[in-house]
């Protein structure tokens, strides 16, 4: 029987507990692309707190997980060049046609079929022919994770939270950076709810390694902006 393809197009920023799941749920009956998206200015990544971990570390997650199974690939394609501008509106803008055929350039398959869990992404997958599966939103979201990993180093650095967020009008950006009462259902109020328990333990052993960068974003601004509905580096967006 012909093979079918599954494009995994995500953030994975980390990779979480969920993000394990699905992709071991679509491996059992596809050949699975995953393809972590990418935003390049210049030739250089551009990182923000909500984008911290570079395309790189989060491969290395990936593979930590997936490394010994041949029907899951992880591939670069999925990059934003800037200016990010030019990719707006999503189907109208012909860059962001482009952008799908660079997805689909070194997929081996005739027939495909991708994966969201988000309703919104999932008609935007439709409208560019990409087949997205039905599928059920993630229970642990990457930015669920970071909210925890920020609070934790700046617990360790002896920096009070609510200081630091409200320096950066974090109320004001369209990253959580704080716990929201929809967030607290998800992660729980108590302070000994550990993110470790939400990523896969390779993952985590990487997290801990890349410290510097938690230190980095927990006490920055987000400079990341929203703009139909998707997520973008406010720098190289020009």
């Amino acid at each position: 029987m012909e093979k079918i393809a599954a494009l995994y197009l995500a953030h994975l920023n980390p990779v979480t507990n969920s993000h394990e799941r699905i992709i071991s749920q679509l491996a059992k009956d596809h050949h699975v692309y995953v393809f972590p998206v990418v935003f390049l200015k210049q030739g250089r990544e551009v990182n923000t707190r909500t984008f911290p971990f570079s395309y790189e570390l989060r491969k290395k997650m990936l593979l930590g997980l997936f490394n010994d199974q041949d029907n899951i690939e992880i591939l670069p394609n999925y990059k934003f060049i800037s200016p990010f501008i030019k990719y707006l509106p999503p189907i109208f803008s012909p860059f962001s046609w482009s952008l799908r055929s660079g997805v689909l350039r070194d997929i081996a398959e005739d027939r495909f079929v991708s994966y969201t869990g988000d309703k919104a992404e999932r008609i935007a997958l439709r409208f560019y022919n990409l087949h997205p599966i039905k599928a059920k939103r993630l229970e642990i979201s990457s930015s669920d994770v970071k909210v925890l990993l920020y609070r934790e180093a700046l617990e360790k650095l002896g920096k009070d939270e609510f200081t630091i967020n409200l320096k950066n009008d974090m109320n004001h950006s369209n990253h959580k950076g704080n716990l929201n009462q929809n967030s607290r259902n998800k992660v729980g109020e108590s302070s000994t709810e550990s993110w470790r328990n939400m990523v896969p333990r390779n993952v985590a052993n990487i997290i801990v390694e890349n410290w510097k960068i938690i230190e980095k974003y927990a006490q920055s601004k987000d400079k990341t902006i929203k703009i139909f509905g998707m997520k973008f580096p406010a720098e190289g967006i020009l």
